[in-house]
């Protein structure tokens, strides 16, 4: 039996790594693709609408195909599905003025959304606000939960997402409107949340705040995005591993503040490195190679179906 809505996030409660399939653009958002796509041998799904097209009735419909596929093997309603936004995470005010992409994304029943270009520190405690429901209007433990939220650099604020989107989001997880808006925070800012925040910095100015940015509370995932910081560094093609001396301080860096704050960090791996980015500590993988997966998952002896 799942012991969560969001699958992703039951396994990286559980130190396990999580797989994703999923590019930046092109996903079929239609509803028989979603029961197509149910019973995927990935652990979430990733829609890329930071360059894809922002298609909010096609996103809903997909995630209804996923509920009418399911469940899936593992005993979830659906896999879980995280939304490339296309908001630049550039500064506090930019996320702000774009978070209702957040509260559409959101609303159609989606667990988690990536904040690509994340700058500063400012931005994504903006972005962990703007994904959040204010506490006064969920559940009394909500509420005391609320009174401790802290960040580095001052208070996080309260969750600014407002009601209106538990009547779209809560049928494509199952629950009610009102255990809706108790569960659909971050985590593991909320121990008991659903909802997996992810960031990507992928520019100088994100990679010289990085210490700072990963110190804010509410993330579950970051990447070091080596196609955009190559392309701001003077590299026209995106940079593969061996990295270059600076984009391999870069991603080094960035590791090492996620293993400091506990943040999962996101990296590609291929059959014949999984295993030492397992044991380095890497705990998303792209690549979206099944084959990854099962080296992946027997090296860790995971438990839960696929």
């Amino acid at each position: 039996m799942a012991s969560r809505i969001n699958r992703a996030l039951e396994l990286l409660e559980q130190d396990q790594a999580i797989y994703y399939v999923g590019g930046h653009s092109g996903h079929a958002l239609t509803y028989e693709q979603g029961r197509r796509d149910t019973h995927t041998w990935a652990d979430y799904i990733n829609v890329g609408m930071e360059h894809g097209a922002f298609d909010m009735t096609g996103l809903g419909e997909y995630m209804r195909g996923l509920v009418d596929g399911g469940p899936t093997r593992s005993g979830h309603r659906t896999p879980t599905v995280v939304v490339e936004a296309p908001v630049n995470g550039t500064d506090a005010d930019n996320v702000r003025f774009n978070a209702w992409q957040f509260r559409q994304i959101l609303g159609r029943g989606v667990h988690g959304i990536l904040l690509c270009q994340a700058e500063s520190a400012d931005a994504v405690r903006a972005f962990v606000e703007a994904c959040g429901v204010d506490p006064a209007i969920a559940s009394p433990i909500a509420r005391m939960r609320g009174a401790g939220r802290v960040a580095a650099g001052g208070r996080l604020g309260l969750g600014t997402r407002g009601r209106g989107s538990e009547t779209t989001a809560a049928p494509i997880w199952g629950i009610s409107a009102e255990e809706y808006l108790a569960r659909c925070d971050p985590w593991p800012l909320n121990p008991e949340g659903e909802l997996l925040l992810a960031i990507k910095l992928e520019s100088p100015e994100g990679i010289a705040n990085c210490e700072e940015i990963l110190a804010v509370s509410g993330l579950a995932s970051a990447e070091m995005g080596p196609g955009d910081l190559g392309l701001a560094l003077g590299y026209p093609s995106v940079p593969r591993e061996p990295y270059p001396p600076e984009m391999q301080e870069a991603r080094d860096r960035v590791f090492a503040a996620c293993r400091k704050n506990r943040v999962a960090f996101l990296e590609t791996a291929v059959p014949e490195t999984i295993v030492a980015k397992l044991d380095e500590g890497v705990r998303v993988i792209a690549g979206h190679r099944e084959e990854t997966a099962i080296i992946g998952r027997a090296h860790q002896k995971r438990a839960m179906p696929v």
